[in-house]
């Protein structure tokens, strides 16, 4: 399946600042070319090694059992029924292009509930972290536990996300968008969090991702969660004092000048032979070493159903999950990046793979505030040792690290691996960012005034009938069936999780086909649900 043309120019929704409810549609005709391409499928010869991991028994169950008992459609119903979705467009640095961002806006019931940013962990989109929401957003104990607003975009060119251009450069517009979708929702201060192993993400997207926003917007984004960050040790020519302080605490092994006995122990643990190190697999496998063209993996994932699944399979094993997924979680995965494509992902991790943006290299005007959560490890199992390929190794940074370009308020030191963290052990990231919360609400005035305020600064979208507003993939939002269309009323107190909410709605323009334009010559069967937006029942993804 192909991208479309990041050139050609397409409708777009209205003015700028609007935010326009969404319902997914797969049609039918996406859904039946995927069905014939995994019918086709022709797998490779395997012969047994002890050398190489050996995929093909796993495989071939999930692809009968995508054949057979996976219902996309119902994922869909459930998502377009439980999920608040919203799309608002954004446009780029000159050429100035329109970007549409998908995203998942979750209101807590709770007054005291602050603003949460939460980054989906590359290459996965909102749509895989749906089951944080509850817990974020409407804990068993609101006054004991923090309760949040969340936010869930899907990163450019991920899920339901339009892809970058390719001459914007993709942290720094990244993060511009994801600060002005916080402020168009009625946020202006906020909190944010990754939900991935920072140091693991492929070219440290999270990483550079949360760590600009954390120190280029200051004076919106308060606080930020770090999850295993990448940290170096302090030098003498960047930060004397703390060089001094990690060689005195590592010369006499004590918990002394901000570290603790288990960092030192832990950081001695974490370093691991050249040999294991080459026989630990990375996220996106050969794609992370030093080949940063997109087009041929572009090509080979995007007409092969099986082909990206066995790269979901492959992500999963380097993650090292605990907890074993079920066939049906994995088609799932799967097919929130085959639907749209994966072709855009790609090209995202390229251009953050092959450059550090200069923007990215600017001191900030002063420290952020950040929570740092970071894993002490555990001896592997005798099976995990066999199994091929062995997980990512987890490196281990001190959070004292980090006191040289931020100011830490709250830190997380947890036994074991992250493994797929925001799958494992959802409550690592909640807990983190609690302690980031309390932190900040008891330092700053801003923080608790926009808690004690309740955090209620939009009207609510809602459509006659009580259904959310069906948002066409041109950016058109639709009429539904009966011809309702979506008005305003005033916000009332106490909405539930899932309600959604919304800066501004226009009036409805009607159901309508919407078909990109081909360039001149005859036109040609659209092979992505990126490339067709449409009215349901016809060509729409």
């Amino acid at each position: 399946m192909a991208a479309r043309d990041e050139h050609r120019e397409y409708p777009v929704e209205g003015a700028e600042d609007e935010i326009f409810a969404y319902r997914i549609h797969v049609s039918t005709k996406y859904l039946e070319i995927t069905r014939q391409k995994l019918e086709l499928t022709r797998l490779p010869h395997e012969p047994r090694s002890k050398d190489w991991w050996e995929p093909k028994p796993q495989v071939e169950s999930l692809i009968d059992f995508w054949q057979e008992h996976y219902s996309w459609n119902q994922h869909e119903e459930d998502l377009n029924e439980t999920v608040p979705q919203f799309r608002t467009g954004f446009t780029t640095p000159p050429p100035s292009t329109q970007v549409r961002i998908h995203f998942v806006h979750a209101r807590s019931p709770h007054p005291n509930a602050v603003p949460l940013l939460l980054i989906p962990p590359f290459p996965l989109t909102n749509l895989s972290l749906i089951h944080l929401i509850p817990p974020i957003t409407n804990p068993l104990d609101p006054v004991t536990q923090q309760p949040f607003h969340l936010v869930m975009p899907a990163l450019p060119g991920l899920g339901f996300s339009d892809p970058l251009p390719n001459t914007a450069p993709p942290i720094s517009t990244t993060a511009d968008m994801l600060d002005g979708l916080m402020k168009r929702l009625g946020y202006p201060r906020y909190l944010a969090t990754n939900a991935g192993s920072a140091s693991m993400s492929p070219s440290l997207i999270d990483w550079r991702l949360i760590k600009y926003i954390s120190q280029n917007y200051l004076d919106s984004c308060l606080g930020a969660h770090f999850i295993l960050p990448p940290f170096m040790n302090p030098t003498f020519g960047a930060s004397a004092a703390e060089w001094t302080k990690w060689t005195l605490a590592k010369l006499f092994s004590s918990a002394i000048l901000g570290y603790s006995k288990v960092d030192i122990s832990t950081h001695k643990k974490a370093n691991k032979s050249k040999s294991e190190e080459k026989r630990a697999a990375s996220p996106l496998g050969q794609l992370s070493y030093g080949d940063y063209e997109p087009n041929t993996p572009a090509y080979a994932l995007c007409d092969s159903p099986t082909g990206l699944l066995l790269y979901v399979l492959k992500i999963l094993r380097t993650l090292g999950p605990k907890r074993e997924l079920k066939p049906d979680d994995i088609i799932t995965l799967t097919q929130l990046i085959w639907l749209p494509g994966p072709e855009a992902a790609l090209r995202f991790w390229s251009r953050c793979a092959s450059q550090i943006e200069p923007a990215e290299g600017t001191k900030p005007k002063r420290k952020s505030k950040v929570a740092v959560t970071v894993f002490l490890g555990e001896e592997e199992q005798a099976e995990q040792k066999k199994a091929l390929p062995r997980p990512a190794k987890s490196p281990y940074s001190c959070p004292g690290w980090a006191k040289a370009e931020f100011t830490v308020v709250h830190t997380n030191r947890v036994a074991g691996t992250p493994g797929f963290i925001s799958w494992d052990r959802p409550d690592v990231i909640i807990d983190g960012v609690r302690g980031l919360a309390k932190a900040v609400l008891q330092v700053d005035n801003r923080m608790k005034r926009l808690s004690q305020s309740g955090a209620i600064p939009s009207p609510q979208v809602v459509v006659e009938g009580g259904s959310p507003a069906p948002a066409a993939l041109s950016g058109t939002t639709a009429r539904d069936s009966a011809g309702t269309t979506a008005r305003l009323t005033p916000e009332v107190p106490g909405p539930a999780p899932s309600t959604p909410i919304s800066k501004k709605a226009a009036p409805q323009d009607g159901a309508r086909a919407i078909t990109p334009q081909t360039p001149q010559g005859s036109p040609r069967t659209p092979r992505s649900p990126r490339e067709t937006e449409s009215r349901e029942g016809e060509s729409s993804r």
